[in-house]
Protein backbone atom coordinates (compact mmCIF):
# COMPACT_ATOMS: atom_id res chain seq x y z
CA UNK A 1 0.00 0.00 0.00
CA UNK A 2 0.99 3.56 -0.64
CA UNK A 3 2.11 5.82 3.00
CA UNK A 4 -0.39 8.70 0.86
CA UNK A 5 -3.94 8.85 1.96
CA UNK A 6 -5.83 7.54 -0.84
CA UNK A 7 -8.96 9.40 -0.29
CA UNK A 8 -9.22 13.13 -2.16
CA UNK A 9 -10.28 14.91 1.29
CA UNK A 10 -11.14 13.17 4.99
CA UNK A 11 -10.22 9.77 5.17
CA UNK A 12 -13.09 7.99 7.15
CA UNK A 13 -10.87 5.19 8.53
CA UNK A 14 -9.55 8.08 10.91
CA UNK A 15 -12.44 8.24 12.27
CA UNK A 16 -11.56 5.13 14.30
CA UNK A 17 -8.61 6.25 15.95
CA UNK A 18 -9.47 9.53 17.04
CA UNK A 19 -7.80 10.03 20.47
CA UNK A 20 -4.30 9.93 18.16
CA UNK A 21 -5.67 11.73 15.46
CA UNK A 22 -7.30 14.23 17.56
CA UNK A 23 -3.84 14.82 19.63
CA UNK A 24 -2.07 14.98 15.97
CA UNK A 25 -4.49 17.48 14.38
CA UNK A 26 -4.08 19.69 17.68
CA UNK A 27 -0.30 19.56 16.76
CA UNK A 28 -0.32 20.27 13.21
CA UNK A 29 -2.76 23.17 13.12
CA UNK A 30 -0.93 24.97 15.93
CA UNK A 31 2.46 24.29 13.78
CA UNK A 32 0.40 25.89 10.63
CA UNK A 33 -0.59 28.59 12.41
CA UNK A 34 2.17 29.84 14.09
CA UNK A 35 4.11 30.67 10.60
CA UNK A 36 0.96 32.77 9.42
CA UNK A 37 0.81 34.91 12.77
CA UNK A 38 1.58 38.69 13.66
CA UNK A 39 5.14 38.29 15.72
CA UNK A 40 3.09 39.67 18.94
CA UNK A 41 0.54 36.62 18.40
CA UNK A 42 1.13 33.01 19.94
CA UNK A 43 -0.63 29.56 18.74
CA UNK A 44 -0.65 27.33 21.62
CA UNK A 45 -2.27 23.48 22.32
CA UNK A 46 -4.00 23.58 25.47
CA UNK A 47 -5.75 20.94 27.48
CA UNK A 48 -8.21 20.25 30.18
CA UNK A 49 -8.60 16.78 32.29
CA UNK A 50 -12.29 15.89 33.37
CA UNK A 51 -12.63 13.83 35.76
CA UNK A 52 -15.96 11.10 35.92
CA UNK A 53 -16.06 9.13 38.98
CA UNK A 54 -19.09 6.70 40.00
CA UNK A 55 -21.07 8.65 41.56
CA UNK A 56 -21.45 11.39 38.58
CA UNK A 57 -19.75 13.51 40.17
CA UNK A 58 -17.78 16.25 37.47
CA UNK A 59 -14.54 18.00 38.44
CA UNK A 60 -12.56 20.42 35.62
CA UNK A 61 -8.70 20.80 36.29
CA UNK A 62 -6.23 22.34 33.66
CA UNK A 63 -2.98 21.34 34.88
CA UNK A 64 -0.26 23.21 35.67
CA UNK A 65 2.71 21.60 37.89
CA UNK A 66 3.61 17.77 36.73
CA UNK A 67 5.19 15.36 39.39
CA UNK A 68 7.43 12.98 36.98
CA UNK A 69 8.70 9.27 38.25
CA UNK A 70 10.72 7.13 36.44
CA UNK A 71 9.42 3.89 36.03
CA UNK A 72 11.33 0.94 35.78
CA UNK A 73 10.79 -0.80 32.41
CA UNK A 74 8.03 1.77 31.26
CA UNK A 75 5.34 -0.16 34.38
CA UNK A 76 4.01 2.41 36.43
CA UNK A 77 4.02 1.45 39.93
CA UNK A 78 0.54 -0.02 41.28
CA UNK A 79 -1.04 1.18 44.55
CA UNK A 80 -1.75 -1.48 47.03
CA UNK A 81 -2.70 -0.79 50.99
CA UNK A 82 -0.17 -1.00 53.26
CA UNK A 83 -0.45 -4.55 55.62
CA UNK A 84 -1.01 -3.63 59.36
CA UNK A 85 0.86 -4.73 61.80
CA UNK A 86 -0.74 -6.60 64.93
CA UNK A 87 -0.90 -3.84 67.59
CA UNK A 88 -0.47 -1.05 64.76
CA UNK A 89 -2.63 1.71 64.91
CA UNK A 90 -5.67 0.71 63.60
CA UNK A 91 -6.48 2.44 60.10
CA UNK A 92 -9.62 2.77 57.57
CA UNK A 93 -9.69 1.31 54.84
CA UNK A 94 -10.45 3.21 52.06
CA UNK A 95 -12.80 3.21 49.16
CA UNK A 96 -11.20 2.17 46.00
CA UNK A 97 -13.75 4.46 43.43
CA UNK A 98 -12.66 4.34 39.44
CA UNK A 99 -12.77 7.55 37.63
CA UNK A 100 -12.52 8.35 33.81
CA UNK A 101 -10.16 10.31 32.55
CA UNK A 102 -11.10 12.58 29.78
CA UNK A 103 -8.68 14.87 28.15
CA UNK A 104 -9.99 17.47 26.36
CA UNK A 105 -7.41 19.07 23.77
CA UNK A 106 -7.70 22.47 21.59
CA UNK A 107 -5.54 25.26 19.89
CA UNK A 108 -5.43 28.82 21.65
CA UNK A 109 -4.05 31.87 19.97
CA UNK A 110 -3.23 34.96 22.12
CA UNK A 111 -1.78 38.08 22.32
CA UNK A 112 1.64 38.36 24.04
CA UNK A 113 0.12 40.24 27.42
CA UNK A 114 -1.98 36.65 27.54
CA UNK A 115 -5.27 38.01 26.23
CA UNK A 116 -6.89 35.30 24.54
CA UNK A 117 -8.02 35.99 20.45
CA UNK A 118 -9.11 33.14 19.41
CA UNK A 119 -9.99 29.23 20.31
CA UNK A 120 -9.83 26.36 17.65
CA UNK A 121 -11.65 23.20 18.92
CA UNK A 122 -11.59 19.96 16.80
CA UNK A 123 -14.22 17.83 17.91
CA UNK A 124 -13.94 14.19 19.61
CA UNK A 125 -16.50 11.28 20.42
CA UNK A 126 -17.31 12.78 23.79
CA UNK A 127 -17.86 16.55 22.96
CA UNK A 128 -20.59 14.90 20.79
CA UNK A 129 -21.91 12.43 23.17
CA UNK A 130 -21.77 12.19 26.57
CA UNK A 131 -19.71 15.70 27.55
CA UNK A 132 -21.92 17.77 24.99
CA UNK A 133 -23.17 19.86 27.27
CA UNK A 134 -20.10 20.25 29.27
CA UNK A 135 -18.51 21.73 25.60
CA UNK A 136 -21.59 23.39 24.55
CA UNK A 137 -21.21 25.86 28.08
CA UNK A 138 -17.59 26.07 27.44
CA UNK A 139 -18.45 27.53 23.71
CA UNK A 140 -20.83 29.64 24.48
CA UNK A 141 -18.55 31.27 27.18
CA UNK A 142 -16.09 31.82 24.64
CA UNK A 143 -18.59 33.55 22.53
CA UNK A 144 -20.35 35.58 24.87
CA UNK A 145 -16.49 36.57 25.97
CA UNK A 146 -15.79 38.03 22.76
CA UNK A 147 -13.60 35.16 21.29
CA UNK A 148 -13.15 34.24 17.79
CA UNK A 149 -14.26 30.56 17.88
CA UNK A 150 -13.66 28.26 15.39
CA UNK A 151 -14.98 24.35 15.76
CA UNK A 152 -13.59 21.76 13.33
CA UNK A 153 -16.11 18.81 13.40
CA UNK A 154 -14.41 15.55 11.54
CA UNK A 155 -16.29 13.61 12.69
CA UNK A 156 -20.03 11.92 11.27
CA UNK A 157 -21.15 9.93 14.23
CA UNK A 158 -22.51 12.26 17.17
CA UNK A 159 -25.42 15.07 17.89
CA UNK A 160 -24.86 18.14 15.91
CA UNK A 161 -22.60 19.95 18.30
CA UNK A 162 -21.02 23.21 16.36
CA UNK A 163 -22.94 26.86 17.15
CA UNK A 164 -25.37 26.84 14.57
CA UNK A 165 -28.81 25.38 13.72
CA UNK A 166 -28.45 22.16 11.77
CA UNK A 167 -31.53 23.09 9.63
CA UNK A 168 -30.18 26.38 8.33
CA UNK A 169 -27.00 24.49 6.78
CA UNK A 170 -26.77 24.21 3.37
CA UNK A 171 -26.46 20.38 2.89
CA UNK A 172 -24.85 18.01 0.55
CA UNK A 173 -27.17 15.18 -0.39
CA UNK A 174 -24.06 12.70 1.09
CA UNK A 175 -22.17 12.66 4.66
CA UNK A 176 -20.57 15.69 5.16
CA UNK A 177 -18.07 17.18 7.73
CA UNK A 178 -18.47 21.11 9.03
CA UNK A 179 -17.04 23.91 9.98
CA UNK A 180 -18.21 26.51 12.17
CA UNK A 181 -16.46 30.39 12.62
CA UNK A 182 -17.72 32.47 15.10
CA UNK A 183 -16.06 36.03 15.20
CA UNK A 184 -16.35 38.32 18.00
CA UNK A 185 -17.08 41.11 16.13
CA UNK A 186 -20.35 39.79 14.80
CA UNK A 187 -21.51 37.04 17.26
CA UNK A 188 -25.18 36.90 15.25
CA UNK A 189 -23.58 35.60 11.79
CA UNK A 190 -21.96 31.62 11.51
CA UNK A 191 -19.27 31.10 8.52
CA UNK A 192 -20.48 27.38 8.03
CA UNK A 193 -18.17 25.14 5.93
CA UNK A 194 -19.69 22.00 4.82
CA UNK A 195 -17.29 19.40 3.27
CA UNK A 196 -18.36 16.64 0.94
CA UNK A 197 -16.83 12.89 2.24
CA UNK A 198 -15.84 13.21 -1.36
CA UNK A 199 -14.48 16.07 -1.57
CA UNK A 200 -10.78 17.97 -0.91
CA UNK A 201 -11.10 19.59 2.32
CA UNK A 202 -11.42 23.34 2.35
CA UNK A 203 -9.02 25.61 3.53
CA UNK A 204 -10.86 27.66 6.12
CA UNK A 205 -10.23 31.72 7.67
CA UNK A 206 -9.22 32.02 11.12
CA UNK A 207 -10.08 34.99 12.19
CA UNK A 208 -7.95 37.11 14.90
CA UNK A 209 -8.26 40.89 15.56
CA UNK A 210 -10.64 43.03 14.21
CA UNK A 211 -7.65 45.16 12.45
CA UNK A 212 -5.99 42.12 11.06
CA UNK A 213 -6.36 39.57 7.83
CA UNK A 214 -7.40 36.04 8.40
CA UNK A 215 -4.93 33.52 8.62
CA UNK A 216 -5.70 30.56 5.84
CA UNK A 217 -5.60 26.90 7.36
CA UNK A 218 -5.29 24.37 4.67
CA UNK A 219 -7.28 21.40 6.35
CA UNK A 220 -5.99 18.73 3.77
CA UNK A 221 -2.58 19.25 3.59
CA UNK A 222 -3.09 18.74 7.84
CA UNK A 223 -5.58 15.57 7.40
CA UNK A 224 -2.83 13.77 5.08
CA UNK A 225 0.11 14.23 7.55
CA UNK A 226 -2.25 12.87 9.96
CA UNK A 227 -2.56 9.73 8.15
CA UNK A 228 0.96 9.61 7.09
CA UNK A 229 2.69 10.04 10.24
CA UNK A 230 0.11 7.76 11.99
CA UNK A 231 0.80 4.65 9.47
CA UNK A 232 -2.70 4.47 8.93
CA UNK A 233 -2.40 2.51 5.52
CA UNK A 234 -1.79 -0.58 7.88
CA UNK A 235 -5.76 -0.22 9.42
CA UNK A 236 -8.09 -2.84 8.81
CA UNK A 237 -10.14 -1.87 5.86
CA UNK A 238 -13.26 -4.61 6.04
CA UNK A 239 -14.47 -3.48 9.51
CA UNK A 240 -17.73 -1.66 9.55
CA UNK A 241 -18.70 2.18 9.14
CA UNK A 242 -20.16 3.38 12.68
CA UNK A 243 -22.57 5.77 11.36
CA UNK A 244 -22.42 3.20 8.43
CA UNK A 245 -22.06 4.89 4.89
CA UNK A 246 -24.52 5.07 2.28
CA UNK A 247 -24.27 2.45 -0.19
CA UNK A 248 -22.78 4.46 -2.97
CA UNK A 249 -20.20 6.04 -0.91
CA UNK A 250 -19.26 2.55 0.92
CA UNK A 251 -19.00 1.42 -2.86
CA UNK A 252 -16.78 4.45 -3.33
CA UNK A 253 -14.58 3.98 -0.28
CA UNK A 254 -14.19 0.75 -2.12
CA UNK A 255 -12.89 2.02 -5.12
CA UNK A 256 -10.76 4.53 -3.45
CA UNK A 257 -9.27 1.30 -1.70
CA UNK A 258 -8.72 -0.35 -5.55
CA UNK A 259 -7.14 2.69 -6.75
CA UNK A 260 -4.60 2.22 -4.25
CA UNK A 261 -3.66 -1.54 -4.50
CA UNK A 262 -3.42 -0.55 -8.51
CA UNK A 263 -0.68 2.34 -7.41
CA UNK A 264 1.13 0.28 -5.43
CA UNK A 265 1.66 -2.73 -7.56
CA UNK A 266 3.18 0.03 -10.34
CA UNK A 267 4.82 1.40 -8.23
CA UNK A 268 6.20 -2.15 -6.88
CA UNK A 269 7.10 -2.98 -10.83
CA UNK A 270 9.06 -0.05 -11.19
CA UNK A 271 11.18 -0.19 -7.75
CA UNK A 272 9.59 2.89 -6.25
CA UNK A 273 7.71 0.68 -3.44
Amino acid sequence: MTKNNPFPGMNPFLERHWSDVHTSLISYIRDALAEGLPDDLNARSEERVTLHDTDGEERDMRPDVAVVESWKQGVPPQWQPEIVQAGDTAIAEPQIIIVDEITERWVEIKDKNGRLITVIEILSPSNKGADRALYRARRDAYIQSRVNLVEIDLLRGGAHTVAVLFETVRKPACAFYLVCVTRATSTGFREVYAMPLRQPLKSIRIPLRPEEPDVILALQPIVDRCYRMGGYWNVDREASFDPPLFEDEAAWVKEQHAREYILTWLLSQQGLW
